[in-house]
């Protein structure tokens, strides 16, 4: 399963799962995208189908490896991932290294084990108010779910993850 990019940083108000699906078809890829956040309607940690959450790795654009497995994210650990492994947008740039996301933080709303943190998750995603928080990861942590709130009006990253693998019956 690939986690990606949105192609720009976005404040806490945005139609995350829209835009991944959008930015997904426009990058010539045919699978379903969910945005890597809790929302009122979903714990992150139940974002990608049952039957996929144990033995498909989950992979950057190029198809090296971040993830053993999606349940390994959710373990407790904060999700600990290989810094040296890059994560790309849907148009191809790496997200730790490229100036368009100037601060290196991912929203994500959830607690370390993918549970939405209803008090810290920009008002289900629709608001930018500065008074507002989100719950955020730097990522020069190595976790894609460490635990910093930050005001809603930040442009931060955010992840989507192909959330249902389609294996070719041709093959």
């Amino acid at each position: 399963l690939h986690l990606v990019a949105l192609n720009l940083p976005f404040s806490g108000d945005m139609r995350a799962d829209f835009q991944c699906f959008q930015q997904a078809q426009l990058a010539g890829l045919t699978s379903t995208y969910r945005a890597f956040l809790s929302s009122h309607l979903q714990d992150l940690a139940t974002v990608v189908r049952k039957t996929d959450r144990y033995h498909l790795p989950i992979v950057n654009l190029k198809g090296e490896i971040l993830f053993n497995n999606w349940e390994s994210i959710f373990n407790g650990n904060g999700g600990q991932f290989n810094i040296h492994v890059p994560i790309y947008s849907f148009d191809g740039r790496n997200i730790m290294t490229d100036p368009s996301w100037p601060q290196k933080v991912i929203w994500h709303g959830s607690t370390a084990n993918g549970i939405r943190l209803v008090s810290n998750y920009c008002e289900a995603w629709h608001t930018a108010d500065t008074g507002a928080m989100g719950q955020a990861s730097p990522l020069k942590t190595g976790k894609l779910l460490d635990q910093k709130v930050y005001s809603c009006s930040n442009q931060f990253i955010v992840l989507c993850i192909e959330n249902s693998f389609v294996s070719d019956p041709q093959r």
